[in-house]
């Protein structure tokens, strides 16, 4: 079925079973004759994955979805938006073009933009959307983006931007995280890429070692860490054609409605931080994962003036609320022992929400010890304290416009 010349019979059928269940709807094609159930099926599925996570393409009933996993694996809008605001240019090459979301949103800071995909089917799906969202400046290219810009002639200029995000599956579809494991393999081909530009902006898996990353690229200029709604999503990495010495690295936190959270630093900087540690006081925070994965433990006490718990436990405190804090924040109730008869009182409707940091037990074993379900309005945090005391916190949520 050709999804680009779909019958006004086939958009309603979408339309109408946007929401529904997709096995139910399946064993009902016989139903509907004389309509491809499956394939349409495939675009509900992937449409109702795209409602949150790219509203603005959700909301336009004429574009059209590759399968559900790409649409899963690709940027989210929140993520593309943010990246179209770091760079800009007059020219940039996705070589990595696939759905186009990351190019749809880059395109606006540039005067013209290529799209490069191997996956001709998705290329035309691209372009259709393309035309379908107003956006006139991407030049589609089909073919492998390696050999296009080794035969690139020489008579168009160099490129402010080359963005990639290499595909993340080996051949039999599991994931991959190394650098060299992933297709383009940049550390194979960065040379090839700086004969075009002198910028480049890679996009890596949220699970890749940033330290061991910092190794292979030794041209990074920055590293941005972006969670959405306390999720790690990406890993960015700006190359510059030369070895830079000192990469920033910068932890952004976004969530819906808001302004994105962010702070940068130095790893020289959090290598010499000397964080305070403190008894837990009257507020407890919990830093964003972004913060985490971007190795930020020390220097947090001084970027937000809270003290730390305990070296190795990553929790923080102070005795004025700090608004601002990139986490979670919380209202100390009480510190206990991991005791049912201590925790008794704390545990309305035997429910409570159970957090370990630097702890012995996991959470599934506190909750069979102490025989708490999980829910309710009250936090347990798991931890060692400064004197290397097992406790737990209980607390309770602040109400603020960044938690």
């Amino acid at each position: 079925m050709d999804l680009l010349t779909l019958s006004d019979e086939a958009k309603n059928f979408i339309k109408t079973h946007a929401n529904d269940d997709i096995t139910k709807l399946l064993l009902q094609a016989h139903r509907f004759p004389n309509l491809p159930v499956p394939a349409l099926v495939a675009q509900i599925q992937a449409r109702q994955k795209a409602k949150v996570k790219l509203p603005d393409w959700y909301d336009n009933e004429n574009i059209i979805f590759p399968q559900a996993l790409s649409v899963e694996q690709g940027s989210s809008q929140h993520t593309a938006q943010f990246k179209a605001s770091l760079i800009q240019g007059s020219s940039l090459a996705d070589l990595t073009g696939g759905m186009g979301v990351d190019t749809a949103y880059l395109s606006p800071k540039f005067e013209i933009v290529y799209h490069i995909e191997q996956n001709q089917d998705l290329q035309q799906v691209t372009q259709h959307n393309f035309a379908e969202l107003g956006i006139q400046n991407v030049h589609f290219i089909a073919g492998d983006s390696v050999y296009w810009l080794t035969n690139r002639s020489a008579e168009i200029p160099q490129l402010s931007w080359i963005y990639l995000d290499p595909h993340r599956r080996d051949d039999i579809g599991n994931k991959v995280v190394r650098l060299q494991d992933c297709e383009p393999n940049i550390l194979a081909i960065k040379d090839l890429l700086f004969q075009h530009t002198a910028h480049i902006l890679l996009k890596a898996s949220p699970m890749l070692d940033i330290d061991l990353a910092l190794r292979e690229l030794p041209e990074t200029v920055q590293v941005w860490v972006i969670s959405v709604e306390n999720e790690v999503k990406e890993i960015l990495f700006h190359l510059g054609n030369t070895i830079s010495q000192a990469p920033q690295i910068t932890c952004v936190a976004l969530q819906k409605n808001l302004p994105p959270q962010q702070i940068s630093f130095f790893k020289e900087e959090e290598n010499r931080a000397t964080p305070p540690l403190s008894k837990v006081l009257r507020y407890l925070y919990e830093p964003n994962v972004a913060l985490l994965k971007g190795g930020v433990f020390k220097l947090i006490t001084q970027l937000f003036g809270v003290k730390k718990i305990a070296p190795h436990s990553h929790l923080y405190t102070s005795d004025t609320l700090n608004p601002n804090f990139i986490g979670r924040s919380f209202e100390v109730i009480a510190v206990c022992k991991l005791d049912k008869k201590a925790l008794k009182p704390f545990m309305p409707n035997n429910k409570a929400n159970i957090t370990t940091r630097n702890f012995p037990l996991t959470v599934k074993q506190i909750r069979e010890k102490i025989k708490v379900q999980e829910g309710g309005n009250i936090y347990w945090f798991a931890t060692t304290d400064n004197h290397n005391q097992k406790v737990i916190i209980v607390c309770q949520k602040v109400t603020s416009i960044n938690q």
